[in-house]
């Protein structure tokens, strides 16, 4: 996460999603997103799951199961070093469940 100046445009994909919108993107916009219940501004449009588990503070990553929540209920299970387009539609936030020592 980077710090956030009046010149930025925060996108929140939530909002964008529940609308049916397609979110912009450039260099000035940063993404407002929802991981479990708290919502995390950062500047990238394609974060890696383990980089949205991090700012999240949930580490070590590999301890943890993020998965995508899309616009009519889908779900999608968001692998560690898969990327995650934010400007895509219907993203509308993320869930993270602890992994057992027996899962994964």
């Amino acid at each position: 996460m980077n710090e956030i100046n009046e010149l930025d445009e925060i996108i929140d994909i939530e909002i964008y999603a529940k609308e049916g919108k397609e979110p912009p993107f450039g260099k000035k916009i940063k993404y407002r997103v929802r991981i479990d219940d708290t919502h995390y501004v950062i500047d990238s449009r394609n974060p890696t799951g383990r980089e949205l588990l991090v700012i999240a503070g949930k580490t070590p990553p590999e301890q943890y199961r993020l998965d995508q929540k899309l616009r009519g209920g889908l779900t999608k299970k968001i692998e560690l070093d898969e990327r995650v387009n934010l400007a895509q539609p219907g993203v509308e936030r993320f869930m993270t469940i602890p992994l057992d020592a027996t899962e994964g």
